[in-house]
């Protein structure tokens, strides 16, 4: 049986560690939660016509990550609303090879089907630079039948880097039609630092009629002849460096027929 003094020094002993247990914990938590890199999505149409001939603008952000990085992305999927028309007749085809050798210069303007811009973050040390990327996305060669986008990225500042990330339109269940796969490719910044992250993407695809706008060429998107209740249903799914993984949903308010 343990003397007073000892059974008091086993209590202290266990009282410190509860208390340090429990400090750790909550310590810990903090730096968990910021280690979590979130994501949204903001679609639009221009013209918002029922029925139109449009360009579908998607606008992408992330935000948080560790040290308030975001985390490199490998993979999204974008669910894209029932009813949407991709009009890819007449369309042109460019290949990867083309994009490696040349740039976007290596690909007709036929094949062209929309433009963005990117921002990323690139790791120097302690500081973090943004990176300014234009982005190109080209109608690719079919795979098993299905339509491909070669998206194509290109920075200047500070880096002078290019990558290429391929989408694969397949067919997509209810409350959606098709859904864009796109594998994107680590991108690298310097040597011994961590690969570029996404903070924001924005890619405008399709033109309107025979008007050519700024931000593309070839190809149409068509909005349905009706809209459900609530607006057209958009979704994205994102697989991160690491394998972690976030999701972003929203809707384009129905439009107004004109």
């Amino acid at each position: 049986m343990p003397t007073p003094r000892r059974a008091a020094s086993r209590g202290v002993s266990r009282a410190r560690l509860s208390t340090i247990l429990a400090l750790s914990v909550c310590a810990a938590l903090p730096a968990f939660a910021q280690a979590d890199t979130v994501a949204t999505i903001r679609p639009s149409f221009l013209p918002d016509r029922l029925g139109a001939s449009t360009s579908l603008t998607l606008a992408l952000k992330f935000s948080g990550g560790e040290g308030q990085v975001p985390a490199p992305v490998s993979k999204m999927v974008v669910h894209l609303p029932a009813g949407l028309g991709i009009g890819l007749r007449g369309v042109s085809t460019c290949s990867q090879a083309g994009l490696q050798r040349r740039g976007a210069a290596g690909c007709r303007s036929s094949s062209l089907l929309g433009r963005g811009h990117a921002i990323l973050d690139v790791h120097a040390g302690s500081q973090t630079i943004p990176e300014e990327a234009a982005v190109w996305a080209f109608r690719g060669p079919d795979r098993g039948g299905r339509p491909t986008l070669e998206i194509f990225g290109q920075g200047e500042t500070p880096l002078d880097e290019s990558t290429i990330s391929t989408a694969v339109l397949d067919p997509d269940g209810a409350p959606y039609s098709s859904k864009l796969t796109v594998s994107v490719p680590p991108i690298p910044t310097l040597v011994g630092e961590p690969n570029a992250s996404f903070v924001s993407l924005s890619l405008s695809i399709g033109g309107v009629g025979r008007r050519l706008r700024a931000h593309a060429a070839a190809g149409t998107i068509l909005v349905p002849r009706s809209c459900p209740a609530g607006g057209f249903p958009f979704a994205a799914e994102f697989t991160f460096a690491g394998q972690s993984m976030a999701s972003a949903a929203a809707r384009v308010a129905c439009p107004n027929r004109r």
